[in-house]
Order: structure tokens, then C-alpha cells, then sequence
């Protein structure tokens, strides 16, 4: 399933820089959503996994600094 989001998300991309996050992929319960985002620099679009993707801070909702090293998975 592919769902526009009506409100572009800022978000940061592990390895790729930060960029808005317009749409998301979705396969399936067996899969990872993807996240497809426009980078700030360059404008490059990618499709990136779920573990790759950062939201953005947001000092007015209290979310300071999100790390930049992707979870580690669980395998569940």
C-alpha cells in the first residue's frame, strides 16, 4: 500500500542527511515500512527502511536530539 502523507514529515535518513519524508511504502506485515523522502541536499529521493529513518527534533513536543546510530533489531 502506498499513503501519501497530507503533511510532509521532517525527518533525518541514517547515511543520507536529513530531507521530508512525503509518502510511505508499506509490503506487508513481513516487511519493513519504507519511508520515501526528498533529501535537503540535492534533492535526491529514496525509499528508506524503517530502521533507517529518523523524525526530526521538535523542541514544542519536548523531543530533543534522536541518535543517529540505527536499533539494533531484535529478529522478532
Amino acid at each position: 500500500m502506498f499513503t501519501q502523507l497530507h503533511t510532509p514529515l521532517p525527518v533525518h535518513v541514517l547515511g543520507k542527511g536529513p530531507g521530508m519524508a512525503f509518502a510511505v511504502i508499506d509490503y506487508g506485515i513481513e516487511h519493513h515500512l519504507l519511508w520515501v523522502t526528498a533529501l535537503d541536499e540535492g534533492g535526491e529521493i529514496w525509499c528508506a527502511p524503517n530502521p533507517r529513518v529518523r523524525i526530526a527534533d521538535n523542541w514544542t513536543w519536548g523531543r530533543t536530539k534522536a541518535p543517529l546510530e540505527p536499533a539494533a533489531e531484535t529478529g522478532q
